[in-house]
C-alpha cells in the first residue's frame, strides 16, 4: 500500500454502502447480508497493504465482493429469500390493499428466481446496468472488463430473463387440472336406500 493509502476504517466507514448494495445484487440473501459484508472488509483488511490504488476503490470492493457472492452461492443449499424489492416495488403505494400489495410482492418474487438462474457475471451486469442505470462504460470499468464483454453479458442476461418471464406466465396462465369431487364418489359408491331395502327383502324371501 502506497503512502497516502486510505486505512481500513476509512474504506469502510465510504464504501460500506456500497458494498451491502453490491452483494445483495449479486444474490447474496438478505439475512445473509451482515455476515457477507463481514467477509468482504476481511478480505479488504487482508488485502489492502497490497492494494497499489491502480484501479478504483469500488472496483477492488466489487471484484471481493463477486468472490463472496460466488462462495456463498456455491455453499447455498436452501432456497433464497425475497429481499431486494425495491426495483420491482419503487413505486409502492402504501394505502394500495391486500391484492395489490401480493401482487407486486409476486412480481418481486418472480425477479429474484429469475436472476438467481443467471451466471453470476451476467447477474451483476444486468442488474447494474437495468436495475441502477450505471452506463456500459461505467460496468466495464468497475468489472474491469472490455465494453464488448459488459454489452454481450448483457444480452445474454436479457435473453434468459426474457425466456425466464415467458416460462414462468405460461405455467401461471396453464389451466388447472380438473379435480374430481371425493363426495360424489363416496356417494355413488354406497348403496341407495331403495338397493338396501331389496337387498334385504329377498334375503327374507330365500329365507322363508
Amino acid at each position: 500500500m502506497t503512502q497516502g493509502a486510505p486505512t481500513l476504517r476509512a474504506i469502510y466507514d465510504e464504501h460500506v454502502s456500497f458494498v451491502w448494495k453490491a452483494l445483495r445484487r449479486l444474490g447474496v440473501r438478505e439475512s445473509d447480508l451482515p455476515d457477507a459484508v463481514q467477509d468482504v472488509f476481511l478480505v479488504v483488511h487482508r488485502k489492502l497493504p497490497e492494494f497499489e490504488g491502480r484501479s478504483k476503490v469500488t472496483t477492488w470492493l466489487f471484484g471481493i465482493a463477486m468472490r463472496v457472492a460466488r462462495d456463498r452461492q456455491r455453499l447455498a443449499h436452501v432456497r433464497r429469500q425475497v429481499g431486494d424489492e425495491e426495483a420491482v416495488l419503487a413505486f409502492v403505494d402504501e394505502s394500495a390493499d391486500v391484492g395489490a400489495e401480493a401482487e407486486r410482492r409476486q412480481a418481486a418474487s418472480m425477479l429474484e428466481a429469475i436472476l438467481d438462474s443467471m451466471p453470476i457475471e451476467q447477474r451483476a451486469v444486468f442488474t447494474l446496468f437495468e436495475l441502477d442505470g450505471m452506463t456500459g462504460d461505467a460496468i466495464a470499468e468497475l468489472l474491469e472488463v472490455p465494453l464488448g464483454t459488459v454489452y454481450s453479458r448483457l444480452r445474454l442476461a436479457r435473453e434468459a430473463f426474457q425466456k425466464c418471464v415467458a416460462r414462468l406466465k405460461a405455467q401461471q396462465e396453464r389451466p388447472p387440472a380438473p379435480r374430481t369431487s371425493t363426495v360424489r364418489t363416496r356417494v355413488s359408491d354406497e348403496p341407495s336406500d331403495d338397493s338396501v331395502i331389496s337387498s334385504r327383502r329377498a334375503a327374507a324371501g330365500g329365507a322363508v
